[in-house]
């Protein structure tokens, strides 16, 4: 009765898990492979239970047996060489193997196999050299598979490791118990008590392959399996509902009676009735309860969406949106970490990389990897580590990384990144899985461009920022470097010119005493001469107090002092010293100042005097020969005006507003007066705002210029300290 028994339950967990497997995935190698390995081992049940049986079909149940293990060895073989990667082609030993199998199999129910089945409970076979080739075939696929397993536990990871050892457990019994008891004992001892015990190896066989689909996602028929045991609890427990409550109807309604009759009874349809409406509430509580045992760790989809698109709508930076929206598909999925690889650009292409602590960092030449196989083989949006085959140069650069699943990210075409996944805590990833990520996939590839768009501009900027704070940097030691230059120039200005004012001072006394005749008589030609020299030597030390002038005004030094001034008085008498010179060019100068007394002003006269000078001596040198330049003065309600007319080449529009600048000099000026310095205009300017005065300036190139000054006459309410600025 035992073997009743155990025969009952190992042929029905082996059909009824040999069953999910195939129907889950009918194309799958694998899963196929298994259902024939479960298909042996029910036939090699089923005749070890006749064959214990006396009767003439003994034999042909004995031999039946040795056939189904035969085959059952080498399918069990040929499950554990695929059983890593289903998509790898079979190796050539696999094909001689399957020639030895059915060369075996056929021996097995001829009399070279057993010579004689001697019909007792159990059988008596006697064997033949047959045997020895059986044997030899059973042992050799039996080592070889234990060996692809026992390696497949060392080398492996998570739960495929687990996988390796869970099958390897359940077939120990298998190889090593099932010879044993069915085969050895029998036949050197004569002892066949023990072969009732093959259904007890094949059921532990069943329920190890079991534990690893459930808990480790062999085959991925949890679904199916968990939804099949819901059935099942909710079946078992109408059942014993019907009983209990038919029982005690039959007992108040009928007396104690439970006769046959009962069935048909109004009260026992009532019952069915009853039954049928409360199915569906007890299958519930079943689903419930086995999603809790076996789904405890199972996402809400349509929570994750809504959790997932907030997350996204949250901010647009573009590192922190990575990160959170790693940490999330970690925490839903159950992740051992997930991380992100984008590319991007600012004008030279970049990459970031970012996701749950401590993730692994893909070098650039392994993402290459990547984009050369979603280019070349046309991928999907998915890809599994395990789905690729063993010799993939990309399979062995993701298990280096521990990512289990990749999930490109393309947008207008272009790939622009990669989600990367590791291995899930509670088993393998689902067409559930596959089929959530892909949905939100969109509306990350969005998010993931605008907080890229965000993230550019911000590069952008900063690298700006940086080339103007490197920019700022140079142009403040340019800035520094001509600064030292300028107060280098400034101290030789005024060193030479103070060394060359001394030789000068005397040059031109020297020069004044012989025009003055304290040295002889001077011919005309040696007069004209010698006063062409002290005209020179004055306009050098005119240049040399300009040169001064500038030099002051850097240190600091240039001070106006002020006393009471007749600047009508100047005026004339600048112009006359100028006439020899004026002569000398063959111009007239034409002076108009009041014959009225002009009110008496407080001014520097030295500095005043050095300005009209040179207003009439720039005059003079750029005006033709044979014209006249007007000197005027004049008082305009509180101020005098002094102006200084000229027909010379005048100023270019282009060049007049620079014209006040230090050491600037318009383009026909330079060509006409070559040796000018480009100082007194600017030293004019200085002298003239430092008492209070304006400039007057207009001009007209090829027809004449106007240069002059207005000072208030009461000075002391609008003086300015002179500075170099």
């Amino acid at each position: 009765m035992l073997g009743q028994y155990i025969l009952i339950a190992s042929t029905l967990a082996s059909a009824v898990v040999g069953f999910l497997v195939v129907y889950n995935n009918l194309n799958s190698v694998i899963h196929r492979l298994y259902a024939l390995l479960t298909a042996s081992f029910i036939i090699l049940s089923l005749a070890n239970y006749f064959s214990l049986v006396p009767s003439p079909e003994q034999p042909f149940y004995v031999r039946t047996v040795m056939t189904a293990t035969t085959v059952g060895i080498y399918l069990l073989y040929i499950l554990v060489t695929v059983l890593k990667n289903p998509t790898k082609p079979l190796r050539r030993i696999a094909y001689v193997f399957a020639v030895f199998t059915a060369i075996v199999a056929i021996i097995d129910y001829t009399p070279f196999l057993f010579s004689e089945v001697i019909a007792a409970s159990p059988a008596q076979p006697v064997a033949a050299p047959g045997f020895l080739l059986y044997a030899l075939h059973f042992v050799g696929l039996a080592v070889v598979s234990l060996v692809i397993l026992i390696r497949g536990a060392m080398f492996s990871t998570g739960k495929h490791a687990m996988q390796y050892k869970l099958v390897l457990l359940g077939i120990i019994p298998i190889v090593f118990f099932a010879p044993l008891t069915g085969f050895i004992f029998p036949l050197m001892f004569q002892n066949s008590s023990l072969i009732v015990l093959t259904p007890v190896y094949t059921l532990f066989f069943v329920i190890c392959v079991g534990y690893a689909m459930i808990k480790h996602g062999l085959f991925d028929i949890k679904l199916a399996a968990v939804r099949s045991a819901a059935y099942v609890f909710s079946l078992l427990s109408l059942g014993l509902i019907y009983y209990a409550m038919a029982y005690v109807v039959s007992v108040t309604l009928f007396s104690g009676q439970t006769a046959s009759s009962v069935s048909v009874n109004p009260a026992n349809i009532a019952l069915a009735l009853v039954l049928a409406f409360i199915f569906q509430p007890i299958k519930h509580f079943f689903d419930r309860l086995t999603d809790s045992i076996f789904y405890k760790d199972r996402y809400q989809i349509d929570d994750f969406f809504a959790r997932f698109s907030e997350l996204l709508a949250s901010t647009t930076d573009l590192r922190g949106l990575l990160e959170r929206a790693s940490q999330e598909i970690t925490d839903t999925f159950k992740t051992e970490h997930t991380f992100f690889w984008l590319y991007y650009s600012n004008g030279v292409k970049h990459h970031m990389s970012a996701g749950t602590p401590q993730h692994n960092r893909l070098p650039p030449s392994d993402v290459d990897l990547l984009d050369d196989m979603f280019t070349a083989n046309k991928s999907g949006t998915i890809v599994l580590t395990d789905m690729l085959p063993d010799a993939s140069a990309v399979r062995r650069m993701l298990i280096s990384h521990k990512i289990t699943l990749v999930m490109s990210l393309k947008h207008a075409g272009n790939t622009i990144g990669y989600v990367f996944l590791g291995e899930l805590k509670s088993g393998p990833y689902t067409k559930r899985d596959l089929k959530v990520l892909t949905t939100v996939s969109d509306e990350l590839i969005i998010a993931i461009q605008n907080a890229l768009s965000v993230h550019e501009i911000k590069e952008i900027n900063a690298t700006l920022q940086q080339r103007i704070d490197v920019a700022t940097k140079e142009l403040r030691s340019s800035n520094a470097q001509l600064r030292h230059i300028d107060e280098v120039k400034d101290e030789f200005i005024s060193m030479a010119s103070h060394q060359l004012r001394t030789p000068l001072t005397s040059i031109k006394g020297y020069l004044s005493m012989v025009l003055e005749g304290d040295m002889g008589n001077v011919t005309p030609q040696q007069e004209t001469v010698l006063k062409e020299a002290f005209n020179s030597s004055e306009r050098m030390v005119r240049l040399i107090s300009d040169f001064l002038n500038v030099s002051r005004l850097q240190t600091g030094k240039f001070l106006v002092e002020y006393h009471p001034t007749d600047l009508g008085s100047v005026v004339e008498q600048e112009t006359n010293s100028l006439r020899l010179i004026a002569e000398a060019h063959n111009i007239k100068l034409s002076v108009k100042v009041p014959k009225k007394t002009l009110p008496i002003i407080e001014l520097d006269e030295a500095k005043v005097r050095q300005v009209i000078m040179n207003f009439i001596d720039n005059a003079i040198y750029y005006s033709r020969p044979e014209t006249t330049i007007t000197v005027s003065l004049e008082q305009i309600d509180d101020e005098l005006a002094f102006v200084v007319a000229d027909t010379g080449i005048g100023v270019p529009v282009e060049e007049q507003a620079k014209l006040f600048h230090k050491f600037f000099r318009a383009t026909n000026a330079r060509k006409q007066r070559p040796d000018g310095t480009g100082v007194g205009l600017f030293l004019a300017k200085k002298v003239i705002t430092a008492h209070g005065g304006k400039m007057i300036f207009s001009s007209t190139e090829g027809k004449g210029s106007k240069f002059g000054f207005r000072i208030p006459v009461d000075t002391s309410k609008k003086r300015t300290q002179i500075n170099e600025a």
